[in-house]
C-alpha cells in the first residue's frame, strides 16, 4: 500500500496490532477531550469520538498519509462503560460484567487530503462469574485504568474469565484489524 498511516493514538495495544499488519506507521497524537453529545445513539459514540480525535491531526497530515483514530467502548444493558478513573470504578465495571454478555464496540475513522471514511465494529463478549477476589487481584496486578470497561481480554481476567466471543478478538484489544486491513485495501489503494 501507498500510504504511511499515521495513527493517533497513545495506546500501545493499537500501536502493536497496526504494526502487525505492515504498514509503515507513525504514531502522532493530540490531547482531546472525548465528550460526545447527550443525544447521539450510544452506538454512534465509537464512532463520533474516533472523529474527534482526528480532528487536530488532519492539518499535520503530508503527501500520502493516511490518518487513523479510534475509541473503544462496552456497552452493557444499554449502559455505556469508558475507562475507569480508579479502582472501585473499575471494580464496579468488572463486577456488572461478571457472569453476562456484554458487547465492544470500536468506531475507527480513516482520512487523507482526498478521502474519509468511518464505521464501527462490534464484538460480543461472554464472562463467566467472577469472585471478589479474582476481580481484586486482576485490578490490584494489571490496573486496568486505560481500557474500556476496566480489562484487557489479552491479560489474565481474559484468560480465566471469558467463555467466548461472537466477532472479531481485536477488536476486543481497542483495533479490528481485518476491518481496518480490507477498508484500507478496498477504499485507500
Amino acid at each position: 500500500m501507498a500510504f504511511k498511516i499515521i495513527l493517533g493514538s497513545k495506546s500501545p495495544r493499537r500501536q502493536e496490532l497496526i504494526k502487525a499488519l505492515g504498514f509503515e506507521v507513525e504514531i502522532r497524537t493530540a490531547e482531546v477531550e472525548e465528550i460526545y453529545p447527550s443525544d447521539i445513539h450510544l452506538e454512534g459514540v465509537p464512532e463520533y469520538l474516533a472523529r474527534l480525535k482526528a480532528e487536530p491531526l488532519k492539518d499535520t497530515l503530508g503527501q500520502n498519509e493516511l490518518l487513523l483514530t479510534s475509541d473503544t467502548v462496552v456497552l452493557l444493558d444499554n449502559k455505556l462503560l469508558g475507562k475507569p478513573q480508579n479502582g472501585d470504578e473499575a471494580y464496579q465495571m468488572i463486577k456488572a460484567l461478571s457472569g453476562s454478555k456484554h458487547d465492544v464496540l470500536t468506531g475507527v475513522y480513516l482520512f487523507t487530503s482526498t478521502k474519509e471514511l468511518s464505521f464501527a465494529t462490534r464484538t460480543s463478549v461472554y464472562f463467566d462469574d467472577l469472585s471478589d477476589d479474582e476481580i481484586t487481584a486482576y485490578i490490584k496486578d494489571f490496573s486496568p485504568f486505560d481500557k474500556a470497561g476496566a480489562y484487557g481480554i489479552q491479560e489474565w481476567i481474559g484468560y480465566i474469565g471469558i467463555t467466548g466471543i461472537e466477532g472479531c478478538y481485536y477488536n476486543v484489544m481497542g483495533l479490528p484489524l481485518h476491518d481496518v486491513y480490507q477498508a484500507i485495501k478496498k477504499h485507500f489503494s
